[in-house]
């Protein structure tokens, strides 16, 4: 696609989860035995989540950020490390030029339209036995003003996305809600009161809820959550 058609991406949602290390390292702990040594990251922003997947022991990560103004941002974040290359495109099999062990699309696919086509083209771009590493927003009821501010076409149930990636076909491994703690919360300052996600409230929220959280749901696997995370392979 040329440059001047590439789409402009101004979501504040990018600038507060820069703050979320914590709740980072928490999904990449879930996707890290699935992620093998060649790794694609859709939509991966500015490249918070890149940074450490780069941190594992992977051997390359191939970065897609469609946005013409994520890209520069993207692009200097990785620039020290020769394992990544940054692709200012949509992602595809075409695109990616290369098979992967691994895809992974976090806070990316509740932005896509048709995502049933996404997860084809990820299953074209997989090498046999592949992973598909999903993290998405979950419970419809709670899309409210901040979802539609930032792009949100949907939030899942995880039922429903068991489902799409099975029609997709893919095996799946592994699916379970995350973040029980974050329903509340959510639904009041972004559902009720409408508000607008800031870095002050996602940083406090990652020091002080996410460690026992993360130690809790690693226990005891949470009935309802305010994100899906699903890993699923290519048969």
């Amino acid at each position: 696609m040329q440059p001047d058609k590439m789409p402009l991406y101004f979501g504040k949602d990018l600038e507060a989860m820069s703050f979320a290390k914590n709740y980072h390292k928490w999904i990449l702990s879930e996707f890290s035995p699935y992620l093998g040594n060649s790794v694609a990251e859709v939509g991966a922003g500015a490249g918070s989540v890149s940074t450490l997947l780069l941190n594992t022991n992977i051997s390359s990560l191939v970065a897609f950020e469609p946005s013409r103004n994520m890209y520069p941002l993207l692009k200097k974040t990785l620039a020290g490390d020769k394992r990544a290359t940054v692709i200012n495109d949509f992602f595809s099999r075409e695109t990616a030029g290369k098979l992967f062990d691994s895809i992974l699309y976090v806070n990316v696919l509740e932005h896509i339209e048709d995502d049933a086509s996404e997860l084809a083209n990820a299953r074209e771009a997989l090498n046999a036995g592949g992973h598909l590493l999903i993290f998405v927003p979950a419970l419809p009821w709670l899309y409210g003003e901040i979802d539609r501010q930032v792009g949100h076409i949907r939030r899942y149930m995880k039922k429903d996305l068991v489902a799409l990636t099975h029609r997709a076909g893919f095996t799946v491994v592994m699916a379970r809600y995350f973040d029980i703690a974050g329903i509340i919360p959510w639904y009041i300052n972004f559902v009720l009161l409408k508000n607008s996600i800031g870095s002050g409230s996602v940083s406090l929220y990652d020091r002080i809820v996410v460690p026992p959280m993360r130690l809790l749901e690693g226990l005891v696997p949470a009935p309802l959550g305010k994100n899906v995370l699903l890993v699923a392979r290519k048969a």
